[in-house]
């Protein structure tokens, strides 16, 4: 299990005749992703989502919070102590075209990670090129054509796929995918979408879907937990069909508002949310940080700041003072 308590990150913008202007990415997150299990962070862009998987993956630090992988806190151990916890988590970026280094070929590009591996387990050359070939079946390619190739021989779900078999050479417990499908042809996400699915139900290997499509982590796990962030702060979360069903926070809804309607087979939900205003990140900090944009904003969001409590009556919580049940979701149109 990896556990987050707490976790706060800040970036100081550079080039500011001010001496920079400070970024808070994330404001004390808190997560729970079991072994096996299925969670997904979504919001739009900026909103801390990318930066708190990077963190899980150990490739960025955090300013506060404790991370925890198997209930070993990471801050209880030296950085070369800390890393064969981190290879236990594999990130999948967005950009399958620059994850890939092009000068090397598949072969060559998948066997350096598990020469590593063979050194520290003693095992032969043989056993590089059997499990290269397994890895690579596991995928759905054919290691025959595949291994020869470089990156720009192979289309965009291929090169995916590829990333997704470098990073079970060192058979992770977990996956990270960051916008694993945004940048692949829309005919071709679904592969690489159910693959995911089939890993983790075959593998027993977590998954993290980094996203701000909720359908798409709906695939991944509906029986996982869904993270709605906010300016780097939760504001949501709770089973993945239970916050679709029944978001409670305006934001969320507004999230599930802007989901395109299939005109003839849907028709739009009853109680749509639309943000007041663009998202201002120069906007004070002070109050509920959707206050401003919120169309249900009350006398306190503007001076209190929310903090996550439980739903009455549904297994969820909310960063809301004035939480309320809408009807935002496209339903099937009448006679369909």
């Amino acid at each position: 299990m990896i556990t987050g308590t707490g976790i706060v990150k800040t970036f100081k913008q550079r080039g500011s005749v001010l001496g920079g202007r400070e970024v808070r990415a994330l404001r004390g997150v808190d997560f729970s992703i079991p072994k096996g299990g299925a969670a997904s962070f979504i919001g739009e862009s900026g909103c801390g989502k990318t930066t708190l998987g990077r963190i899980i993956a150990g490739l960025e630090s955090h300013d506060e919070g404790e991370i925890s992988i198997d209930g070993i806190a990471m801050s209880s151990l030296k950085p070369k102590h800390r890393q064969p916890h981190f290879r236990k988590i594999q990130m999948i970026h967005q950009d399958p075209y620059s994850a890939l280094n092009p000068t090397r070929t598949i072969h060559q590009t998948l066997h350096a990670p598990l020469k590593l591996r063979a050194k520290q387990t003693g095992r032969s050359g043989q056993w590089i090129e059997e499990r290269a070939a397994e890895v690579l079946s596991l995928v759905g390619l054919d290691p025959g054509t595949v291994l020869s190739r470089y990156p720009h021989q192979l289309s965009g779900g291929m090169r995916q796929r590829v990333v997704i078999a470098r990073a079970l050479t060192v058979d992770p417990e977990m996956l990270v995918a960051d916008e694993a499908v945004s940048m692949i042809d829309v005919s071709l996400r679904l592969g690489i979408l159910a693959l995911l699915k089939d890993l983790r139900e075959r593998l027993g290997v977590s998954v993290l879907f980094i996203t701000h499509d909720v359908a798409t982590s709906r695939y991944i796990g509906a029986d996982g937990e869904l993270y709605v962030i906010y300016r780097g702060q939760v504001v949501e979360r709770g089973p993945v069909d239970t916050v679709i069903a029944d978001p409670v926070h305006p934001y969320t809804q507004s999230l599930l508002s802007a989901i395109p309607v299939l005109h003839g087979l849907e028709e739009p939900g009853e109680q749509p949310v639309t943000p007041l205003t663009s998202l201002d990140d120069s906007r004070p900090d002070t109050g509920c940080l959707f206050a401003g944009r919120c169309p249900f904003e009350g006398e306190r969001c503007a001076a209190e700041r929310p903090l996550l409590q439980l739903t009455e009556g549904i297994p969820q919580e909310h960063a809301c003072f004035y939480p309320e049940r809408r009807s935002v979701i496209a339903r099937p149109a009448s006679g369909v």
